[in-house]
């Protein structure tokens, strides 16, 4: 027996010059083989797809770009920002940290931008590469619709519905606010403040603006549940216990 010959035929199939049937399988199945080929950027975009889409509509990764809400989140922090969380009749509370759209409240005039340096950026906001849109502001919520906020106490503590807030995550050596006011939260609106009072552009700097300084709640993008980068500064940001002793909005709210 001729193993060697037995070897080397290791293709039965008869030879392309038999008829353009009977030629390779890559040649009879053109549309399969480039397939083959291409599929990894095909599985690239497809998963860049799947993560844009859920960014767009669950959870956001939002680089922090600021120092106004230290030292809660720093400069560079990446936060996931739950999308979801006021979804399905749940509306912020004080305490939360919340990541808004300050159009119409603390940004009234456009932004402009070349369209295509617009897409690439909102390409790498969305994936928390690049920095947010300038009119996308994260702050801590102090009043809800309703609440009589005031600044401040003899104590320098800012007070809601008549009773002070001890403010543990205020950024060391600032003051709850420099700053006096006195506002009723109109309904469907929020009294908003940065944890770094001293370099926070917040609910205060726009009390002569339209709106008096609140954020529609319809403008809340989302609630910033956790820290996810770096990886030293893993963790949750769960609501304070500074506003459990808060009481309800007296009186009818608007």
């Amino acid at each position: 027996m001729d193993t060697d010959a037995q070897l080397t035929e290791r293709d039965p199939s008869p030879t392309p010059d038999q008829g353009p049937e009977q030629g390779s399988r890559s040649a009879r199945f053109p549309g399969w083989a480039a397939g083959l080929r291409h599929r990894p950027v095909t599985l690239l975009a497809l998963c860049l797809a799947f993560v844009l889409l859920l960014s767009a509509f669950i959870a956001q990764p939002f680089l922090i770009p600021s120092s106004s809400m230290e030292n809660t989140l720093q400069i560079g922090d990446r936060v996931l920002v739950n999308k979801l969380a006021y979804r399905f009749g749940s509306a912020p509370a004080r305490g939360d940290v919340v990541v808004f759209d300050g159009t119409g409240s603390f940004v009234h005039r456009e932004q402009g931008e070349n369209p295509v340096t617009g897409l690439l950026r909102g390409a790498g906001a969305a994936l928390g590469l690049a920095r947010p849109d300038e009119t996308d502001y994260v702050k801590r919520v102090i009043g809800i619709g309703g609440d009589h906020v005031t600044c401040c106490d003899k104590r320098g503590r800012i007070e809601v519905n008549g009773e002070p807030v001890n403010e543990a995550y205020l950024h060391p050596g600032d003051a709850p606010s420099s700053v006096d006011f006195d506002i009723v939260v109109p309904e469907g609106r929020l009294w908003v403040m940065g944890d770094h009072r001293a370099r926070s552009s917040d609910s205060r700097d726009h009390l002569g603006e339209p709106g008096g300084g609140t954020v529609p709640v319809d403008k809340v993008i989302g609630r910033a549940d956790l820290i996810t980068w770096p990886v030293s500064r893993w963790r949750t940001l769960d609501a304070p216990r500074a506003f459990d002793r808060i009481p309800a909005a007296a009186g009818p709210r608007g």
